[in-house]
């Protein structure tokens, strides 16, 4: 036990140590977008909540941010149902490789295939891995995803022909992000369901296969070069610390191991899927060790909308008027997802260190 310990020690001073040299290089991730050799012409994108660019305004649920204070330092400060004061990852992923700076919803009837040809989102705020985890609050599910995403490659062949469609499928860049849902929304919230099916070790091996299977799925639509995200520091969330009141207030350790464990198995998951599937490129990207540096930064505070430090519900309220005046000082927006400044690091440390091999 007490060397698993300095093992996880050394690993998180590595991932710390690396962070902060991210941190200090003058270039950002949009200028990596510069690079000549970028062969990525679209991004493409399939999740939840972290992800989601609005796809929950155009559907029957209350998962929703198209409300203040949510786009206050957006552009034009619209909220646009992205769970942020500003953008989320993928926007400044897809300005890094030199695409557009926002990555439109699927769902939004302004934008076309014109506007997609280049980027689009299929992600649903609260969806998971799990199919029970969307039905929770009546979101998309990942299968349902996929389906959006095919009839998408039938609008882009009619828009740019079969060959050049062909081509944007098989170099676009596919970005997966979800499975918080999953154990804090499902799994450890919904008595008398997946925890009496499973325990947490056979729940992460159930959503672990339902993630080989869709990688796969996505494979044999044409996808090669693809980002399987991890979970964050999930105990960590203003929600979870709030309600951690005979642990302090502090991170909740037990959800942190879920989120370790987990991320483990995806990672495993893409050694074994990169030596089955002929031509697929497929990386971890995973968020844990840099979110939980910024969470323990002492310079910064938990989260924004609200009072400030801990937070209780899914979002924000309705013209919340007691949402932070600076937001770059917090880490966290609301009670589950983090600001526009924690979102530009991720994306920055995640595009120099696991997708960069996308740009050569």
């Amino acid at each position: 036990m007490e060397a698993h310990k300095n093992m996880m020690f050394i690993m998180i001073t590595l991932w710390i140590h690396e962070l902060l040299l991210l941190m200090m290089m003058t270039t950002n991730a949009a200028a990596a977008g510069n690079n000549n050799n970028n062969n990525v012409p679209a991004i493409i994108v399939f999740g939840d909540s972290s992800v989601d660019a609005g796809n929950n305004n155009f559907i029957p649920t209350i998962a929703r941010s198209n409300f203040e204070p949510y786009g206050r330092d957006f552009e034009g400060g619209i909220a646009t149902g992205r769970f942020s004061n500003g953008r989320i990852p993928t926007d400044f992923i897809s300005e890094a490789f030199g695409l557009k700076q926002y990555v439109p919803p699927y769902l939004d009837p302004k934008y076309n295939i014109s506007d997609f040809a280049t980027g689009v989102c299929f992600a649903s705020a609260a969806t998971g891995y799990d199919n029970a985890t969307s039905d929770v609050l009546s979101v998309i599910p990942l299968w349902k995803q996929l389906d959006y995403y095919k009839e998408y490659q039938q609008k882009l062949i009619k828009y740019v022909g079969e060959a050049k469609a062909h081509e944007i499928i098989s170099e676009s860049l596919y970005i997966i992000s979800l499975g918080t849902n999953d154990f804090l929304e499902n799994y450890y919230t919904m008595p008398g369901g997946r925890d009496t099916q499973y325990t947490p070790q056979q729940y992460q091996n159930f959503l672990a296969s339902i993630a080989e299977n869709f990688i796969r799925n996505l494979y044999a639509a044409g996808g090669r070069k693809i980002s399987l995200g991890g979970l964050p520091p999930m105990g960590c969330l203003p929600l979870e610390r709030t309600t951690n009141i005979m642990g302090g207030n502090d991170c909740v350790a037990r959800y942190n191991n879920v989120a370790l464990e987990f991320n483990d198995k995806l990672r495993n998951l893409t050694v074994k899927l990169n030596k089955e599937l002929p031509g697929i490129r497929l990386v971890f990207s995973n968020p844990y060790y840099i979110l939980m540096y910024l969470i323990k930064k002492p310079s910064l505070f938990v989260a924004c909308c609200g009072t400030g430090m801990f937070e209780m519900g899914y979002a924000c309220s309705r013209g919340d008027r007691f949402s932070c005046s600076d937001a770059t000082k917090y880490v966290f927006w609301d009670a589950f997802h983090p600001t526009e400044r924690t979102n530009s690091i991720v994306a920055d440390y995640v595009v120099k260190h696991v997708l960069n091999q996308f740009l050569k």
